[in-house]
């Protein structure tokens, strides 16, 4: 599924460098352009052991560089990296850093689904993918990455209750990742990542939030505590009926209650005494 979706992208990509070179051929520039350059390659020619070092560019591993020979994008497809040619006059270059970038999302005010105001901060992940889309399409690609980052944090947390927020950061993030993508694709940038760094609540809110969680620990502190007395009480009732079915249990009962009192070291020894005996005196 992301393979289809990455295909796709690059498939939109290339229509749009389409659209944006379709009035000529590429490399095209007209009449006037092509004796711009042949003057300019007849200069070269006559001052050739100077101009040779204005002739030759080197672009790092991470990078590409877009050329524009007389205003107009010469190729389809960014140079580098490595060396490449150019004509000094009419040729200039802009290099673009393929390079993962990241940066924070600034904390942003937001007020959730159900009325709550909460500041939420995340963090971004991106890359140049296209380097002339990047270039030709938008002024500042990095810039308007970051803006729409923050735009986007605060449409997304936006339909979503304090609950969800709270609990589905994955979720939101991978939204986000989406919107993002889906966006910047037009200008030659891929999201790789996006993920929510913090959520602060108000102060009265964590109280009040504090306070239902330790009233929910109490209710169910008591609920376990009822249920222990109601296992407890069946236990004894077994243990009763045990006991009933054979009178000398009763005995080796007392002296088992006898034999952990005295364990404990006490200066105080109660003897319990058999009902039947006390009944015994009670009738005469």
């Amino acid at each position: 599924m992301e393979m289809e979706d990455q295909m796709e992208s690059q498939k939109r990509r290339g229509a749009s460098n389409d659209n944006l070179i379709s009035d000529r051929p590429v490399g095209s520039v007209g009449c006037i352009g092509w004796f711009l350059m042949i003057l300019s390659s007849l200069f070269i020619f006559v001052t050739f052991p100077v101009t040779l070092w204005f002739c030759f560019k080197v672009v790092q591993e991470y990078e590409r560089a877009v050329i524009f020979r007389l205003g107009r994008i010469t190729d389809r497809k960014a140079k580098g990296p490595g060396m490449f040619f150019i004509i000094p006059c009419t040729d200039s270059i802009v290099k673009v850093d393929l390079r993962t970038v990241s940066f924070d999302i600034p904390p942003q005010e937001i007020l959730t689904k159900d009325s709550v105001t909460i500041c939420v901060d995340g963090v971004v992940y991106f890359r140049v993918s296209d380097p002339i889309a990047s270039v030709a399409n938008v002024s500042n690609a990095d810039y308007s990455t970051r803006l729409l980052a923050q735009t986007t944090l605060r449409n997304v947390l936006g339909t979503k209750n304090l609950a969800e927020v709270l609990s589905d950061r994955e979720g939101i993030a991978h939204s986000m990742q989406s919107s993002l993508d889906e966006a910047t694709d037009d200008w030659g940038i891929k999201v790789e990542r996006v993920e929510i760094k913090d959520v602060k609540l108000p102060h009265q809110l964590q109280r009040a939030m504090a306070a239902e969680a330790e009233a929910a620990r109490e209710a169910r502190a008591k609920v376990i505590a009822a249920e222990g007395e109601m296992n407890a009480s069946r236990a004894l009732k077994e243990a009763s009926l045990v006991i009933a079915e054979s009178p000398s249990a009763l005995q080796l009962r007392y002296l088992q209650t006898l034999n952990t009192i005295a364990a404990e070291k006490n200066s105080t020894i109660i003897f319990p005494l058999p009902m039947d005996v006390i009944s015994h005196f009670m009738r005469k």
